[in-house]
């Protein structure tokens, strides 16, 4: 069975190996055993239902959550030479009618539905008399209330169990913590399900969080280094995207704006310039994203921060899904906490409790003082297996370390207790840094010996610093107010026996470092750029996205091995026989006119 299912991987997509789990999580599709398989964006979920159903004998099902979604998968699968098709409210009558007609002769082998469609009065009775060989949920995360993204749709496909009984039903996700692992097996009513997790980690993703000072102007930064390269930008609100995707293609960015605010044929088009190159960045809310199948996009970035670390890591991670560096950065503000809090309307039900809870570790996240991917590792249940991930801004040395850190929190912690524990972050700040502010005066908190203690400092530093010690457990907020509270850990530090991590920013003009330095080794960049443009004109012509036609890491692996052959040009990272026979004569010749002789 692993022979064959190598057989397909090099056939179709013209892969030699299994990525982690990919072998374990296709062996079981093909030995018919239910399974939840959690790998992250990049890791491959794809193929470890595509690659078995090409082995197997009838149709294999797959519930996607979005019309784009499917369509992307379809196109790229019938790139790669497989019969796929999808039933949707998009298509025609005539179109749903081919498609019957192909599925009725035995011509489709992976059929992609909405779970609307799948649970639609008598779809389920259609399944059973046709002969389904498996069915795969994406995106599985929407069937749990304790997910990030729950649809209640979702919820209902435990009937697709009951009604085809050993059908095996496999259910494939990107975020799942255990809790929400337990909920997709119960929900679904998978039977004793091989559940397969792989490492959250994103190695080749950078992580940069930083205050929001200038928004534009480090948004603009983050953009300069990635000229002509695909990007997200995402904003709170419907207001910020309109306004900030405005400004960007006033400064001659080519950039468009997608928010649910806009008339759907609007966003539509503008999605399409996305995903055809024809525009380089695209301002969103998180209304854009999950649908997006780019495997291309070389820097997410937020300018607020997300309500959860589960959003967070989907979000961020569209980025570098090729496997290649990008870069995830965030611009945030405790004010962004405050505009969650109202878009969630302090709900005090379980699920509006669950949602305050993943906001309180989102904004912790975004405070600490410690490796990025270690602190997403540590929230899905996972460790880094090393010192330093060499991965974002702080194991880089990007942000530099606060003098006397012990000296420093201490007297935030004790002016913390002189008032009493009853006021919140920005009046203690005010206290600390010495403002005249008429409330401080007329409490009388201008004689408490911390009053202006940290006068020396500027005032967002210092707000900075009780953040991150808030971030690190040393100081909690609580009640209704934000109240701060000084927590056991916080009278360590008191006591000098644990010292905190406080930062500064790093110096102005630190060298930003990319991710995998090795990713354009032995690159040939001028001949990347001229078989980049021709798979963008071949992409035009067919009005396919670029990344279907090949994606970047086939790409450079071209620029790098320059085929002159087709047998050459069969050994390239994702090069299959039907791409080959269908690009192999102008990618080869390409590579044979750049170099001459």
């Amino acid at each position: 069975m692993i022979a064959n299912l190598k057989r397909v991987l090099k056939k179709y997509w013209g892969y030699d190996d299994f990525l982690p789990l990919q072998q374990e999580a296709m062996l079981s599709a093909a030995d018919r055993r239910d399974s939840v398989v959690v790998l992250p964006t990049g890791g491959g979920k794809s193929l470890c239902y595509q690659a078995p159903a090409m082995t197997m004998d009838g149709l294999a099902v797959v519930v996607s959550p979005l019309i784009s979604l499917m369509k992307d998968q379809v196109d790229a699968l019938t790139e790669c030479g497989i019969a796929a098709a999808r039933l949707d409210s998009s298509l025609s009558q005539d179109h749903r009618d081919g498609v019957f007609q192909r599925i009725g002769n035995g011509e489709v082998k992976i059929l992609y539905l909405s779970p609307e469609r799948i649970i639609a009065g008598g779809f389920i009775d259609y399944l059973k008399r046709i002969g389904v060989s498996m069915i795969a949920i994406d995106e599985a995360h929407c069937v749990s209330m304790w997910g990030h993204d729950f649809r209640p749709e979702y919820r209902q496909l435990g009937r697709l169990k009951e009604s085809l009984g050993d059908i095996p039903v496999h259910a494939y996700t990107a975020t799942a913590t255990d809790q929400v692992r337990g909920d997709i097996s119960v929900q679904l009513k998978l039977k004793d399900p091989n559940v397969l997790v792989g490492s959250f980690d994103r190695p080749n993703l950078i992580y940069r969080i930083q205050r929001r000072s200038n928004k534009v102007m480090q948004v603009c930064k983050v953009l300069d280094r990635h000229k002509n390269e695909s990007g997200i930008v995402y904003c709170i609100t419907r207001k910020n995207v309109d306004e900030l995707s405005a400004t960007l293609a006033a400064k001659g960015y080519r950039a468009a704006p997608y928010h649910a605010g806009m008339d759907a044929e609007d966003r539509r088009k503008n999605q399409d310039l996305f995903i055809t190159e024809k525009i380089d960045t695209i301002v969103a809310t998180i209304a854009f994203g999950m649908g997006i199948d780019k495997s291309n996009v070389r820097y997410v970035i937020h300018t607020g921060m997300p309500k959860s670390l589960e959003n967070y890591q989907q979000e961020s991670g569209r980025a570098g899904r090729d496997g290649l560096e990008a870069e995830c950065c965030m611009f945030y503000s405790g004010e962004d906490y405050r505009i969650w809090k109202i878009i969630l309307g302090g709900a005090e039900d379980d699920a509006g409790k669950i949602a305050m809870s993943k906001l309180t570790g989102m904004s912790n996240f975004c405070s600490s003082a410690g490796c990025r991917h270690q602190a997403i590792l540590n929230y899905f249940g996972q460790s880094l297996d090393k010192d330093n991930c060499n991965a974002c801004d702080m194991c880089l040395g990007e942000i530099d370390s606060a003098d006397k850190p012990l000296e420093t929190a201490q007297k935030i912690l004790s002016c913390v207790v002189r008032l009493e524990e009853r006021f919140g972050s920005h009046y203690t700040t005010l206290v600390l840094t010495g403002s005249e502010d008429q409330r401080i005066l007329k409490l009388g908190h201008d004689s408490l010996s911390t009053y202006g203690i940290l006068s020396e400092h500027k005032m967002r530093t210092v707000r900075d610093w009780v953040e991150q010690l808030i971030g690190q457990g040393y100081i909690e907020k609580t009640g209704e107010y934000n109240v701060l509270h000084v927590t056991p850990r916080g009278w360590e530090v008191l006591r000098g026996k644990t010292v905190p991590r406080l930062l500064k920013p790093a110096a102005r003009g630190k060298k930003v470092s990319r991710v995998i330095k090795d990713s354009w080794e032995g690159v040939d960049e001028g001949l990347f750029e001229v078989l980049r443009q021709l798979r963008k004109k071949i992409a035009g012509k067919k009005g396919l996205p670029a990344f279907v036609v090949f994606g970047d890491a086939a790409l450079r692996d071209m620029a790098r091995r320059k085929p002159t052959t087709h047998a050459q040009f069969l050994e390239i990272k994702g090069v299959g026989e039907a791409k080959n026979k269908k690009y192999g004569k102008v990618f080869v010749e390409a590579v044979r006119d750049f170099c001459g002789d």
